[in-house]
C-alpha cells in the first residue's frame, strides 16, 4: 500500500506498516478474545443459563422499541451494533442517524438430538457453533468457512458452504425464526407457523424486524473430511467436472474449486469419514503451523498437472470447515505479505487470523479509500450452465485470483430468489476478492457491468459488499413480490425500516 496520501505521522504508519500494527497489537488482542469468548461460552452452555436468560434479553429488546413507540416513531431502527463489528467491509453510515436498538444475544440455547436441530441466538458465531456440536458428534447441515460469521448475519444476508449442492443456502437449513417486531411483539414463524414472514426474512437485512432466536438443521459428523484434489490446466474442462459433480444424483458431500488463472484450478471433492485410509496422508491444516490452505491447494495443482494423478487427503472435520479462516481466504497476504512464511508461521501461527472487527476498527480512511478504489470483494450467483461465460467476464473486469467457487441448490420457495422452473436450481457462488489487474479497471464501473451480467442471466448479487444497480435493477434482479406484502402487513415496519436497497445500495445508504 504505498503511493497513498496521508494526513498524518499515526496515518502513515498505519498504511505503510500496517503489518507492525497487525502483529503487535492487533493479533495479541484478537488472542486474548478469543480466549475470553470461548471460556465464557462454555461456561454459560455448560451452566445451561443461556435459556433462562434468553426471555429476559428478549423483553429488553421489546422495551426499546416500544420506547421508540412512545417517542413518535421520528426515525428509522437498527441494531447498535457497530458496523466495525460486523464481516462486511460496508461502513453502515445509517447508523449515525437511527435509533440504535442493543440486540446483546450471543449464545447457544438449545440442541435438540431427537429431532437434530439446534437453538441459536443471533450473535453466535460458526466457530463458536461448531465447537459446541463437534463433541457431540453434531455439526450444521452447511457451515460457513469463516469463523466469525454469525447466524444473525447469515439469516438476513445469506450463508453457503461445500455442501450447500445438497442442502441449499444456509437460510435453508432453517426451520424457524423468532423475531421482535416494529410494533414491540415477538413472534415466531416456520414454514407453517406464519409462512410469509419466514420466507421473507432471509436477505431482508434487517428491515423486518430484529432476529432473536433461530432453529437450525443439524447432522451427524465424523471425523475426517477425505479430500480429493483434481487439477485442471482448462476453463471448460474444470467447469464440466465442476458441474458433474455438483449435479450428480449421489454427489459427494462437499464440492469445491479454486481458480488461480482463468484456465487453471483445482476441483476438491469430499465426504466425512472416521478413520485415516491408507490412499492418502492425515493432513492437520488447522495447527498454527500450517500453510495457509489456498496455498497448499496450488500446491496439489502444480504437482497434479506434472504427475497426471489427484490427490487425496484427509482432514480434520473442524478444521475442513474453517479452512479459509486463518488467511481470511487469501485477504490476509495483502496485509501480511509474508504470513505464509514458515517463521513467521511457527512464532505467531498460533495467534491467526486477527479479528476482522479489530482490521475494521484500525483502518485509517486512506485504507478505506484505497479499497473503495483499488479492491474487489463480491460473490456472484449465477445458473451452474453459465458459469464459463461469467468467469471469462470477471476475468476481464477485474482479473482478481484466486477465485472462489462453490455450488449451491436453490430450491423453489418463496422469497427473493426465484429459479426459472422446477423445484430447484443448481447455480454456482463466484466469489472474488482482493487487488483488481484488469486493464482498466474502475470500481463502479466495472462492477456495474458483472452486475448487469449476473442480472441478465438470472442470477443475484450477494449483498454484503458494495451494490451498484438503481433501484429498478435491483428489484428486477431480486423478486420483491412476497417482502412488499409482509412489509405492508407488519404494524409500523415501514416507518422502522428501511427497504433492503437503501441499506445496501452504496449511494442511497448515505
Amino acid at each position: 500500500m504505498t503511493n497513498i496520501e496521508t494526513e498524518n505521522l499515526t496515518e502513515y504508519i498505519l498504511v505503510e506498516y500496517r503489518w507492525v500494527v497487525v502483529m503487535a497489537f492487533l493479533l495479541p488482542l484478537s488472542f486474548l478474545w478469543k480466549v475470553w469468548s470461548c471460556v465464557r461460552n462454555y461456561v454459560v452452555f455448560t451452566l445451561s443459563s443461556a435459556p433462562k436468560m434468553h426471555h429476559k434479553k428478549v423483553k429488553d429488546v421489546q422495551n426499546q422499541v416500544k420506547e421508540w413507540i412512545k417517542a413518535g416513531r421520528t426515525t428509522k431502527l437498527c441494531t447498535a451494533r457497530p458496523t466495525w463489528q460486523t464481516m462486511s467491509f460496508r461502513h453502515g453510515v445509517y447508523k449515525k442517524t437511527f435509533t440504535n436498538i442493543k440486540v446483546n444475544l450471543v449464545d447457544v440455547l438449545e440442541i435438540d438430538t431427537k429431532n437434530m436441530t439446534v437453538r441459536c441466538e443471533p450473535l453466535v458465531t460458526m466457530g463458536q457453533l461448531s465447537r459446541t456440536l463437534e463433541p457431540l458428534g453434531l455439526a450444521l447441515a452447511v457451515v460457513p468457512e469463516l469463523d466469525q460469521l454469525t447466524v444473525g448475519g447469515l439469516v438476513m444476508g445469506t450463508g453457503i458452504e461445500t455442501s450447500s449442492h445438497v442442502h441449499g443456502l444456509f437460510q435453508h437449513i432453517c426451520t424457524q425464526y423468532e423475531l421482535v417486531l416494529a410494533d414491540g411483539s415477538v413472534v415466531t414463524c416456520s414454514k407453517d407457523e406464519n409462512p410469509d414472514l419466514f420466507y421473507a426474512v432471509p436477505w431482508s437485512y434487517g428491515t423486518l424486524g430484529f432476529l432473536t432466536s433461530a432453529v437450525i438443521k443439524v447432522v451427524p459428523a465424523k471425523k475426517f473430511v477425505r479430500l480429493e484434489y483434481h487439477p485442471y490446466s482448462n476453463l471448460r474442462d474444470l467447469a464440466a467436472r465442476f458441474s458433474e459433480e455438483s449435479l450428480k444424483k449421489a454427489p459427494h458431500q462437499f464440492v469445491e474449486a479454486l481458480l488461480y488463472t482463468k484456465d487453471t484450478g483445482v476441483v476438491m471433492v469430499g465426504d466425512m469419514v472416521d478413520e485415516v485410509g491408507s490412499d492418502g496422508r492425515l493432513n492437520q491444516i488447522g495447527k498454527w503451523y500450517a500453510r495457509w490452505f489456498f496455498t497448499q491447494v496450488r500446491d496439489h495443482m502444480e504437482a497434479g498437472r506434472a504427475t497426471g494423478r489427484a490427490l487425496v487427503e484427509y482432514i480434520p472435520l473442524r478444521d475442513y470447515y474453517h479452512r479459509h479462516t486463518r488467511s481470511l481466504f487469501w485477504e490476509l497476504q495483502d496485509i501480511i505479505s509474508f504470513g505464509n512464511n514458515f517463521i513467521f508461521r511457527l512464532l505467531f501461527g498460533w495467534l491467526m487470523p486477527p479479528e476482522v472487527s479489530l482490521l475494521k476498527l484500525t483502518q485509517p480512511e486512506a485504507v478505506t479509500k484505497l479499497y473503495e478504489r483499488a479492491h474487489v470483494i463480491q460473490d456472484m450467483l449465477v445458473p451452474m450452465d453459465r458459469l464459463e461465460a461469467a468467469v471469462e467476464l470477471f476475468h476481464e473486469e477485474f482479473q482478481v485470483y484466486p477465485i472462489w467457487l462453490c455450488p449451491f441448490k436453490l430450491f423453489n420457495q418463496p422469497g427473493q430468489l426465484k429459479v426459472t422452473a422446477g423445484d430447484w436450481q443448481m447455480f454456482v457462488d463466484i466469489g472474488v476478492y482482493g487487488v483488481p489487474k484488469a486493464k482498466g479497471f474502475k470500481t463502479e464501473s466495472s462492477t456495474r457491468r458483472v452486475e448487469d451480467f449476473v442480472s441478465k442471466n438470472d442470477g443475484f448479487q450477494m449483498l454484503y459488499a458494495d451494490t451498484y444497480t438503481t433501484k429498478e435493477e435491483f428489484r428486477r434482479m431480486f423478486d420483491h413480490t412476497l417482502y412488499d406484502k409482509v412489509r405492508e402487513s407488519l404494524t409500523y415496519c415501514k416507518e422502522a425500516f428501511p427497504e433492503i436497497y437503501g441499506k445496501v445500495n452504496r449511494d442511497v445508504r448515505k
